[in-house]
């Protein structure tokens, strides 16, 4: 930035904007796995249902994989590691913590059954009142 000018976002004002905090967030240590490839494609451009998301987004010390800025909801795509992980129940609970919903969907749950996770994203869209199962 020259002379010291702010950078600009492209964030639209809602809850996510405020927590947008790009200076904080650890980079990804690796890139993108085959399910969060395959979500993307059903993502972008506004292709599910006509709703925004972006991807690789930093909210406050995290780097969520998808997020619905206009909804105030975080898609996780977790490979098994995840299992019965306390650090993603920590993550879940401060996201949750700042109004933010977290719906995790298991990399098989994508790659063998997109549709449904697609009508899942778009049910919880919608409908933010209703409770993820995980």
């Amino acid at each position: 930035m020259l002379d010291g000018a702010q950078p600009q976002t492209n964030l639209a004002p809602c809850r996510i904007s405020q927590f947008h905090q790009p200076n904080v967030a650890l980079p990804v240590p690796f890139g993108a796995t085959e399910a969060e490839d395959r979500l993307w494609q059903e993502l972008r451009d506004r292709r599910l249902d006509g709703i925004k998301f972006r991807r690789q987004m930093p909210v406050g010390k995290y780097i969520a994989d998808f997020v619905c800025v206009g909804s105030g909801l975080i898609v996780e795509i977790d490979g098994s590691q995840h299992a019965e992980s306390e650090s993603d129940r920590v993550r879940g609970a401060d996201l949750k913590a700042i109004g933010l919903g977290v719906l995790r969907f298991w990399n098989d749950d994508v790659l063998k059954d997109i549709n449904g996770v697609c009508d899942t994203i778009i049910a919880y869209v919608r409908d933010m009142n209703l409770q993820p199962w995980r």
